[in-house]
């Protein structure tokens, strides 16, 4: 259907025009093979075959096979190694890590032959498939289906019987039925509705998008308001609650149902009227950063950032000690306690 958004018509898919039962008449003769069960790998997989597909998995052994079986993946018959997935499979699902389709792409090649179907959440391998050599045949579709947020989140919303918004892509069309294919597949991992976007599309917003407003920027943000609010004077929880909590808790749920205006003309009119003139400096403040960051990923510049920081033998390690430096922060260890103290878990 086409909908208006904000002045601009756009072409998306709903459960409505394109129902679960035509999605597995699409899919009926596939079997759907996901390989990973890290981050989407599960939510996926696990709606899929919910919702009555043929779906195996195929896992490396380790801590992640271990949560594939207790998800009720039987080894041998629904749950394999990644190459005997990958050969079983008709759609052939890489829901590995963008490091790791690069190290596993020559065991999985081989089994793509003629007439099968690859199968992508993310378009990163494809758009600098010069820097991470996954180059698929030409007999093969090549679809994609990018659901706009966690794994987790995606299974959490479909057990609620909601949806999470995903992009879809076709990039090779060799069956004439790729189109059909991977709105299909949108529609079985549960997708709330379904928008059109291109591979390299997808990869540089995706990029944009973690690198800004939903991962880097916010933590920039929110450390540079807490330390502010901390070398003034301010305790670790008067700065953790007026930077974070109100945020998380109070406005993004309000925010997300009814829109940033909304939020604006229903708080008080000394909110109102700093939050009109500070938004101005903010932007002008920001977008030059943000400008900065699209032409870093358009360029190619961050996905070979990424290629040659997960391509060192010390990469875990080092990720770990980052990852520990930030969950260790006098702001989030703060934010610890106070998740202790809400309510809910008391």
């Amino acid at each position: 259907m086409k909908m208006n958004f904000g002045g601009v018509i756009e072409e998306v898919m709903t459960r409505e025009e394109f129902p679960l039962e035509k999605a597995r008449e699409v899919l009926k003769n596939e079997t759907i093979a996901v390989i990973g069960y890290g981050v989407q790998g599960p939510g996926q997989a696990c709606n899929l075959r919910d919702n009555g597909f043929n779906v195996i998995v195929g896992q490396r052994q380790g801590k992640t096979y271990d949560k594939a079986v207790a998800d009720g993946w039987v080894p041998g018959k629904t749950l394999f190694s990644i190459e005997e997935a990958a050969m079983k499979g008709t759609i052939i699902c890489m829901l590995l890590s963008d490091a790791a389709q690069m190290q596993q792409w020559p065991n999985i090649k081989p089994h793509l032959t003629a007439g099968k179907t690859l199968y992508f959440s993310h378009g990163f391998a494809i758009t600098w498939n010069d820097r991470t050599g996954v180059v698929p045949p030409k007999d093969v579709d090549v679809i994609m289906v990018a659901p706009k947020g966690s794994g987790t989140s995606l299974r959490t919303m479909f057990l609620e019987g909601r949806g999470l918004n995903s992009s879809y892509a076709v990039y090779q069309d060799a069956s004439g039925k790729a189109l059909d294919k991977v709105l299909a597949f949108g529609i079985g991992i549960g997708s709330g509705y379904l928008f059109e976007t291109t591979f390299k599309r997808e990869a540089i917003s995706d990029l944009t998008g973690e690198r800004g407003s939903l991962m880097g920027a916010i933590q920039g943000l929110l450390l540079a308001q807490y330390e502010v609010l901390r070398e003034n004077g301010h305790t670790p929880s008067e700065a953790f609650n007026e930077t974070v909590e109100e945020l998380t808790q109070s406005l993004m749920p309000l925010f997300a149902q009814r829109g940033m205006d909304w939020m604006y003309a229903n708080c008080s009119t000394t909110a109102q009227r700093g939050a009109l003139d500070w938004m101005g400096p903010f932007h002008d403040a920001i977008k030059p950063v943000v400008k900065k960051l699209y032409e870093s990923v358009k360029s190619g510049n961050e996905a070979q950032i990424s290629i040659d920081s997960n391509s060192r033998p010390d990469y875990r390690e080092g990720l770990a000690k980052e990852l520990a430096d930030l969950r260790n922060s006098e702001m989030w260890q703060t934010g610890a306690v106070v998740r202790k103290l809400r309510p809910e878990n008391n």
